[in-house]
């Protein structure tokens, strides 16, 4: 009841609908050949990253929620479905899409922060990301148990303790941690989360302009930190297109999108971006890339036949209309054709949307990742 009735909330917040126009796209996803988990795999084995660390939120968990007093898990069936393991935590029916970078990478699938108890489970990385963080300490409070941002650098900096006396001192992991993929993708949660919803008082305290530049000003601060404790390779995620969503969708009575929610995550997403150009050209021996999940999710939803998907408007499990009222529940019976779907949930992208994602971000022209790819970040060198 609770779940439901902070997603009422976040309904109730946001007003009228309107039909959603997204801008032109000039790019194409490579190497998308409609696949599901497993990856291109080409490339497993020669970018040379000893490891992959991540920090993020829902999109990004694969079950560090799972032991936590939360209503943000998704630790039991249907989700995991197509996953070799069942429910994880990941809340998707397979793959996030960080788990197609990592095999993309040639790295095993990470473990989350409670499975590496030990140096040796976290040899090749760690995933920190927690459902209902954000960029801000108290966004996601009605989901109770999360871990943010800020929490999630602290366990990281745990992990560290851990390698540096497996590894012989902070001087042996330096040059390891420098050639690791640090992937960190924030912001959703701040606005689904906390900004839109009434029971917060932020929308009152700034309007839209003055809290994107809240949010990125501590977002920089945060990978400051991380610079700081080694981290030179980064990936920063912008938001993806929330107006379609499948919940913004139910509280349709035309079933159209509400663009609304997507004119406050445009400017926060350009505030990013500026942000990883700014720093690039203060941290030269870093590298800090920023993929636009936002023109790649876009592009999807308004072509989705060109990339196999037939069912754009709905979840493949959840309640209610679009079936995006309430998201999938413990053991909800989920649509069969779960290719053929761009959403798992009603919030969250299937499987195979992540897979897309992945290998774009893995590979991709400037028009989806800048300045560089993923694969070209690996073998970027100072």
């Amino acid at each position: 009841m609770a779940a439901a009735a902070a997603l009422l909330l976040l309904l109730l917040a946001l007003g009228g609908a309107a039909a959603q126009v997204f801008p032109p796209w000039n790019g194409t996803f490579p190497g998308f050949g409609g696949g599901n988990s497993g990856g291109a795999g080409a490339a497993a084995g020669t970018t040379g990253v000893p490891a992959m660390f991540v920090f993020g939120d829902s999109l990004t968990d694969n079950g560090n929620n799972n032991d936590l007093q939360s209503l943000a898990k998704a630790n039991y069936p249907p989700y995991g479905i197509d996953f070799a393991g069942g429910p994880t935590g990941r809340f998707s029916n397979g793959y996030t899409m960080v788990d197609e970078i990592a095999q993309l990478l040639g790295l095993p699938l990470l473990p989350s922060h409670p499975s590496a108890s030990s140096a040796d489970a976290a040899l090749h990385g760690v995933n920190f990301a927690s459902a209902a963080a954000g960029i801000l300490d108290n966004t996601g409070q009605n989901f109770v148990g999360r871990i943010p941002f800020n929490q999630q650098i602290k366990n990281f900096e745990q992990t560290l303790d851990q390698l540096s006396r497996k590894l012989g001192g902070a001087s042996k992991l330096a040059p390891s941690l420098a050639r690791s993929i640090f992937y960190v993708g924030m912001g959703s949660n701040d606005y689904l989360n906390n900004y839109l919803m009434p029971n917060y008082n932020t929308r009152n305290e700034y309007n839209g302009d003055q809290y994107s530049t809240l949010l990125v000003q501590q977002y920089a601060k945060q990978l400051n930190t991380l610079y700081n404790l080694g981290a030179r390779k980064f990936v920063i995620a912008g938001v993806g297109s929330m107006a379609c969503i499948p919940n913004m969708r139910a509280r349709s009575p035309r079933n159209v999108c509400s663009p609304d929610v997507d004119d406050l995550i445009i400017p926060f997403n350009n505030k990013v971006k500026a942000m990883v150009n700014n720093l690039n050209a203060n941290r030269p021996n870093a590298r800090f890339i920023y993929v636009d999940n936002y023109a790649m999710i876009s592009e999807v939803l308004r072509n989705p036949w060109s990339y196999g998907f037939s069912v754009v408007d709905r979840g493949c499990c959840g309640i209610g209309r679009n079936r995006g009222m309430i998201t999938c529940l413990p053991f909800l019976r989920p649509c069969l054709n779960r290719n053929t779907y761009i959403f798992w949930d009603a919030f969250h992208p299937t499987e195979r949307v992540n897979v897309l994602l992945g290998k774009a971000a893995f590979n991709g022209g400037t028009d989806v990742v800048y300045p560089m790819n993923i694969q070209q970040l690996a073998a970027w060198q100072p």
